[in-house]
């Protein structure tokens, strides 16, 4: 049996570098690209095709800004597929500098909604698929804990006023460090969540880095910036991509759950703010209320 991937935002940067990594490892995975949009997904599914050899590649329309687009993507799997998810990477983002302040369909911070809140959603829905070894990992960001500039504070302000920020943080590039520090939380939650169950699926993180993608329209000199005086936040696509294909695809690295890979197959720690439990305990309660 094929062993089935699903990959959100598969249709450029990190995302299609990592599927058509992973589809070039073997002709063993099927690989589903879950994108926004559908043409572009096209595109990309048969580029892979084309380069890799493998035509174990399918596109299924999925936007993780909308809670209906996510509840009918696991619709459409289990009407479409319904056969065990080996591995689920969970990967589409938006980053704030280049997504003017606005409120989804459902009411939500475009960033939130897309970053967290739909991923919230897609992986709760498709647990039930996962095999009983099976793979989540969520592709968040070293920018959880951002670089600030004067007079700025991060702490934690609730998921209230991250999901409906008022004036001061609508306005703010610190929305995108909120959404990565909820992917940190949802990791390290859901980790504890299954442990208790006994399950043996597996969570963990990853960051890529800030890497030159459409996702990060921004000036050369301010990659070059980030290159030469803070390489610890700088990522080069191929070499990220290579390391999630790797974990995705390898059955001897991810050995337990709640884990932040840093750009590579090796763990590290995140910040001080990302380990406290009440706030993830309180960002999946009210996760649950929003997607109900």
């Amino acid at each position: 049996m094929k062993k089935t991937v699903i990959i959100t935002g598969a249709n450029s940067g990190l995302g299609f570098q990592t599927a058509k990594k992973i589809a070039a490892h073997s002709k063993d995975f099927e690989i589903i690209l879950a994108c926004r949009n559908p043409e572009k997904a096209k595109e990309a599914q048969e580029q892979i095709s084309k380069e890799t050899g493998n035509p174990n590649v399918s596109v299924m329309q999925l936007d993780t800004a909308s809670l209906q687009s996510v509840r009918a993507f696991a619709k459409n799997y289990q009407e479409k597929y319904n056969k065990p998810i080996y591995a689920l990477l969970c990967n589409a983002g938006i980053g704030a500098f280049n997504s003017a302040p606005k409120l989804t369909e459902d009411g939500f911070d475009v960033v939130f909604a897309t970053n967290h809140l739909g991923h919230f959603l897609l992986t709760n829905l498709l647990l039930p698929f996962m095999e009983k070894e099976g793979k989540i990992l969520v592709t968040a960001s070293d920018m959880h804990n951002p670089l600030l500039q004067p007079g700025e504070t991060f702490e934690w302000l609730g998921t209230e006023a991250i999901a409906h920020p008022g004036e001061k943080l609508a306005g703010s590039n610190l929305r995108y460090s909120y959404s990565k520090l909820c992917n940190v939380y949802f990791v390290y939650e859901l980790a504890r969540r299954l442990k208790a169950q006994n399950s043996t699926v597996k969570v963990n993180a990853f960051n890529p880095g800030l890497m030159k993608t459409h996702f990060s329209q921004t000036q050369e000199s301010f990659f070059e910036y980030i290159r030469v005086n803070i390489p610890e936040r700088y990522g080069d696509v191929d070499k990220s991509s290579s390391a999630l294909a790797e974990l995705t695809y390898s059955d001897d690295i991810i050995l337990s759950s709640g884990h932040f890979y840093d750009r590579s197959t090796r763990p590290c720690f995140t910040s001080e703010l990302s380990y406290n439990e009440q706030n993830a305990k309180e960002l999946w309660e009210k996760s649950e209320q929003y997607t109900k």
